[in-house]
Protein backbone atom coordinates (compact mmCIF):
# COMPACT_ATOMS: atom_id res chain seq x y z
CA UNK A 1 0.00 0.00 0.00
CA UNK A 2 2.69 2.30 0.89
CA UNK A 3 4.39 1.47 -2.82
CA UNK A 4 1.33 2.27 -4.04
CA UNK A 5 0.87 5.50 -2.58
CA UNK A 6 4.67 6.85 -3.08
CA UNK A 7 4.03 5.78 -7.27
CA UNK A 8 0.64 7.47 -7.05
CA UNK A 9 2.02 10.88 -5.79
CA UNK A 10 5.40 10.46 -8.11
CA UNK A 11 3.03 9.88 -10.79
CA UNK A 12 0.80 13.15 -10.12
CA UNK A 13 4.18 15.41 -9.23
CA UNK A 14 5.61 14.52 -12.91
CA UNK A 15 2.20 15.26 -14.27
CA UNK A 16 2.06 18.73 -12.58
CA UNK A 17 5.79 19.21 -13.96
CA UNK A 18 4.63 18.10 -17.07
CA UNK A 19 1.81 20.40 -17.37
CA UNK A 20 3.63 23.50 -15.72
CA UNK A 21 6.61 23.18 -18.15
CA UNK A 22 8.94 25.82 -18.19
CA UNK A 23 6.78 28.56 -16.82
CA UNK A 24 3.74 29.79 -14.61
CA UNK A 25 0.38 28.81 -16.24
CA UNK A 26 -2.22 31.55 -16.69
CA UNK A 27 -5.43 31.25 -15.15
CA UNK A 28 -8.18 30.45 -17.75
CA UNK A 29 -11.73 29.06 -17.12
CA UNK A 30 -13.36 27.65 -20.31
CA UNK A 31 -17.24 28.66 -21.14
CA UNK A 32 -18.66 26.43 -23.22
CA UNK A 33 -22.22 28.25 -22.53
CA UNK A 34 -20.99 31.15 -24.75
CA UNK A 35 -22.10 29.97 -28.00
CA UNK A 36 -20.40 33.35 -29.79
CA UNK A 37 -17.30 32.41 -28.56
CA UNK A 38 -17.02 29.16 -29.61
CA UNK A 39 -18.13 30.19 -32.81
CA UNK A 40 -15.26 32.36 -33.14
CA UNK A 41 -12.88 29.63 -32.14
CA UNK A 42 -14.09 27.48 -34.57
CA UNK A 43 -13.25 29.57 -37.01
CA UNK A 44 -9.95 30.17 -35.70
CA UNK A 45 -9.16 26.71 -35.67
CA UNK A 46 -10.12 25.89 -39.51
CA UNK A 47 -8.08 28.84 -40.19
CA UNK A 48 -5.13 28.67 -38.46
CA UNK A 49 -4.80 25.46 -36.78
CA UNK A 50 -6.57 22.79 -39.05
CA UNK A 51 -4.03 23.15 -41.90
CA UNK A 52 -1.07 20.67 -40.03
CA UNK A 53 -3.45 19.39 -36.87
CA UNK A 54 -6.44 17.08 -37.43
CA UNK A 55 -9.36 16.80 -34.58
CA UNK A 56 -10.41 13.51 -36.10
CA UNK A 57 -13.36 12.58 -33.31
CA UNK A 58 -15.34 15.54 -34.47
CA UNK A 59 -17.55 15.65 -37.27
CA UNK A 60 -18.42 18.64 -38.96
CA UNK A 61 -22.54 18.18 -38.83
CA UNK A 62 -21.86 17.65 -35.34
CA UNK A 63 -20.20 20.70 -34.94
CA UNK A 64 -22.61 22.44 -36.80
CA UNK A 65 -25.63 20.79 -34.72
CA UNK A 66 -23.86 21.83 -31.42
CA UNK A 67 -23.67 25.21 -32.31
CA UNK A 68 -26.34 26.08 -34.69
CA UNK A 69 -24.57 26.56 -37.62
CA UNK A 70 -26.68 26.43 -41.10
CA UNK A 71 -25.35 23.73 -43.23
CA UNK A 72 -24.41 26.19 -46.37
CA UNK A 73 -22.45 28.58 -43.63
CA UNK A 74 -20.92 25.04 -42.41
CA UNK A 75 -19.81 24.57 -46.01
CA UNK A 76 -18.60 27.88 -46.91
CA UNK A 77 -16.77 29.17 -43.59
CA UNK A 78 -15.56 26.01 -42.13
CA UNK A 79 -15.29 23.22 -44.20
CA UNK A 80 -11.88 23.66 -46.88
CA UNK A 81 -10.84 20.26 -46.98
CA UNK A 82 -14.61 17.96 -48.08
CA UNK A 83 -17.97 19.21 -49.21
CA UNK A 84 -19.71 16.11 -46.93
CA UNK A 85 -20.87 17.50 -43.64
CA UNK A 86 -20.55 13.78 -42.31
CA UNK A 87 -16.57 13.78 -42.93
CA UNK A 88 -14.42 14.03 -39.68
CA UNK A 89 -11.78 17.34 -39.42
CA UNK A 90 -8.70 15.54 -40.85
CA UNK A 91 -6.05 16.86 -42.65
CA UNK A 92 -4.56 16.09 -46.50
CA UNK A 93 -1.08 16.37 -45.24
CA UNK A 94 0.85 12.76 -44.87
CA UNK A 95 2.00 11.90 -41.59
CA UNK A 96 5.29 11.48 -42.97
CA UNK A 97 5.48 14.99 -44.50
CA UNK A 98 4.88 16.21 -41.32
CA UNK A 99 7.63 14.29 -39.94
CA UNK A 100 10.29 15.44 -42.48
CA UNK A 101 9.05 19.10 -41.85
CA UNK A 102 8.60 19.94 -38.62
CA UNK A 103 10.37 16.36 -37.14
CA UNK A 104 7.94 15.28 -35.58
CA UNK A 105 4.20 14.67 -36.87
CA UNK A 106 1.31 16.76 -35.31
CA UNK A 107 -0.98 15.36 -32.76
CA UNK A 108 -4.36 15.12 -33.69
CA UNK A 109 -6.04 17.77 -31.08
CA UNK A 110 -9.02 16.34 -30.51
CA UNK A 111 -8.31 15.88 -26.47
CA UNK A 112 -5.97 17.80 -26.28
CA UNK A 113 -7.44 20.10 -23.83
CA UNK A 114 -8.43 17.04 -21.95
CA UNK A 115 -5.02 15.97 -21.87
CA UNK A 116 -3.15 19.75 -21.19
CA UNK A 117 -6.13 21.69 -19.12
CA UNK A 118 -7.31 24.63 -20.77
CA UNK A 119 -4.82 26.88 -18.64
CA UNK A 120 -1.33 25.15 -19.88
CA UNK A 121 -2.95 25.35 -23.73
CA UNK A 122 -3.82 29.31 -23.15
CA UNK A 123 -0.69 30.24 -21.72
CA UNK A 124 1.13 27.96 -25.18
CA UNK A 125 -0.29 30.04 -27.87
CA UNK A 126 0.63 33.57 -25.40
CA UNK A 127 3.81 32.78 -24.88
CA UNK A 128 5.64 32.00 -27.78
CA UNK A 129 9.02 34.40 -28.80
CA UNK A 130 11.55 34.92 -31.03
CA UNK A 131 14.74 32.46 -30.28
CA UNK A 132 17.51 32.17 -33.97
CA UNK A 133 18.40 28.87 -32.50
CA UNK A 134 15.44 26.85 -33.15
CA UNK A 135 15.07 25.62 -36.81
CA UNK A 136 11.58 27.63 -36.62
CA UNK A 137 12.57 30.48 -34.91
CA UNK A 138 10.81 30.72 -32.56
CA UNK A 139 10.32 29.23 -28.75
CA UNK A 140 7.67 28.91 -26.07
CA UNK A 141 8.00 29.48 -22.34
CA UNK A 142 6.06 26.53 -20.92
CA UNK A 143 7.08 23.86 -24.36
CA UNK A 144 10.54 24.17 -24.54
CA UNK A 145 12.24 23.38 -28.22
CA UNK A 146 8.77 23.69 -29.72
CA UNK A 147 8.65 21.90 -33.30
CA UNK A 148 5.45 24.13 -33.97
CA UNK A 149 5.64 27.53 -35.59
CA UNK A 150 4.10 30.32 -34.27
CA UNK A 151 1.32 30.27 -36.59
CA UNK A 152 -0.70 33.14 -34.66
CA UNK A 153 2.06 35.40 -35.20
CA UNK A 154 0.45 38.03 -37.81
CA UNK A 155 -2.70 38.06 -34.90
CA UNK A 156 0.12 38.76 -32.09
CA UNK A 157 3.28 40.37 -33.49
CA UNK A 158 6.64 39.21 -32.23
CA UNK A 159 7.76 38.93 -28.87
CA UNK A 160 11.36 39.05 -27.61
CA UNK A 161 12.59 37.57 -24.10
CA UNK A 162 13.26 39.67 -21.43
CA UNK A 163 16.40 38.28 -19.58
CA UNK A 164 17.25 38.31 -15.70
CA UNK A 165 19.34 36.86 -12.91
CA UNK A 166 17.50 34.29 -11.15
CA UNK A 167 18.99 33.16 -7.66
CA UNK A 168 18.89 29.47 -6.68
CA UNK A 169 17.93 27.65 -3.03
CA UNK A 170 21.52 27.28 -3.04
CA UNK A 171 22.73 30.98 -3.89
CA UNK A 172 23.88 30.18 -7.63
CA UNK A 173 22.76 33.16 -9.84
CA UNK A 174 21.52 32.40 -13.22
CA UNK A 175 20.22 34.13 -16.41
CA UNK A 176 17.43 33.13 -17.56
CA UNK A 177 14.33 34.50 -18.87
CA UNK A 178 12.13 36.81 -16.84
CA UNK A 179 9.28 37.79 -19.30
CA UNK A 180 8.33 38.68 -22.82
CA UNK A 181 7.63 41.87 -24.82
CA UNK A 182 6.30 42.92 -27.85
CA UNK A 183 9.18 43.54 -30.09
CA UNK A 184 6.70 44.24 -33.15
CA UNK A 185 2.38 44.47 -33.25
CA UNK A 186 0.19 41.96 -34.85
CA UNK A 187 -3.57 42.43 -36.22
CA UNK A 188 -4.48 42.68 -32.78
CA UNK A 189 -3.35 44.61 -29.34
CA UNK A 190 -2.75 42.69 -26.33
CA UNK A 191 -6.26 42.67 -25.43
CA UNK A 192 -7.50 41.62 -28.79
CA UNK A 193 -5.04 38.47 -29.06
CA UNK A 194 -5.68 37.22 -25.58
CA UNK A 195 -9.61 37.20 -26.65
CA UNK A 196 -8.64 35.24 -29.87
CA UNK A 197 -6.54 33.05 -27.92
CA UNK A 198 -9.46 32.87 -25.22
CA UNK A 199 -11.73 31.54 -28.49
CA UNK A 200 -9.63 29.46 -29.62
CA UNK A 201 -9.02 27.29 -25.90
CA UNK A 202 -12.58 27.47 -25.22
CA UNK A 203 -12.97 25.49 -28.68
CA UNK A 204 -10.51 23.32 -27.58
CA UNK A 205 -12.36 22.78 -24.72
CA UNK A 206 -15.51 21.93 -26.53
CA UNK A 207 -13.88 19.53 -28.77
CA UNK A 208 -12.50 17.30 -26.08
CA UNK A 209 -16.08 16.67 -24.74
CA UNK A 210 -18.90 18.27 -27.04
CA UNK A 211 -21.45 16.48 -24.62
CA UNK A 212 -20.01 17.92 -21.29
CA UNK A 213 -23.22 20.77 -21.42
CA UNK A 214 -25.35 18.64 -21.80
CA UNK A 215 -24.04 15.70 -19.36
CA UNK A 216 -24.25 18.51 -16.42
CA UNK A 217 -27.83 19.49 -17.70
CA UNK A 218 -28.56 15.62 -17.12
CA UNK A 219 -26.51 15.13 -14.04
CA UNK A 220 -28.34 18.07 -12.28
CA UNK A 221 -31.76 16.30 -13.35
CA UNK A 222 -30.66 12.82 -11.92
CA UNK A 223 -29.71 14.02 -8.80
CA UNK A 224 -32.72 16.33 -8.28
CA UNK A 225 -34.51 12.45 -9.20
CA UNK A 226 -32.43 10.51 -6.51
CA UNK A 227 -33.46 12.92 -3.68
CA UNK A 228 -37.37 12.55 -4.73
CA UNK A 229 -36.87 8.88 -4.29
CA UNK A 230 -34.30 8.97 -0.81
CA UNK A 231 -37.53 11.04 0.65
CA UNK A 232 -39.75 8.24 -1.06
CA UNK A 233 -37.54 5.36 0.82
CA UNK A 234 -37.61 6.83 3.68
CA UNK A 235 -40.89 7.55 3.84
CA UNK A 236 -41.62 4.14 2.97
CA UNK A 237 -39.23 3.14 5.25
CA UNK A 238 -40.74 4.89 8.10
CA UNK A 239 -44.44 3.03 7.51
CA UNK A 240 -43.03 -0.61 6.99
CA UNK A 241 -40.79 -0.44 10.28
CA UNK A 242 -43.69 2.19 12.64
CA UNK A 243 -45.10 -1.44 14.00
CA UNK A 244 -42.05 -3.07 14.58
CA UNK A 245 -40.59 0.04 16.46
Amino acid sequence: MMRAAAALLMLLLQTAALAKGNGHLMHYEADLSNRESLLRGAQLFVNYCLSCHSAAYMRYNRLGRDLEIPEDVLKSNLMFGTDKTGETMTVAMKPQDAEQWFGVGPPDLSVTARARGASWLYTYFLTFYRDPARPTGVNNLIFKDVAMPHVLWELQGWQRPVFGEQKAPDGTVTRAITGLELESPGLLNDAGYRRAVADLVNFLVYLGEPIKLTRHRIGAWVLVYLLGLLIIVYLLKREFWKDVH
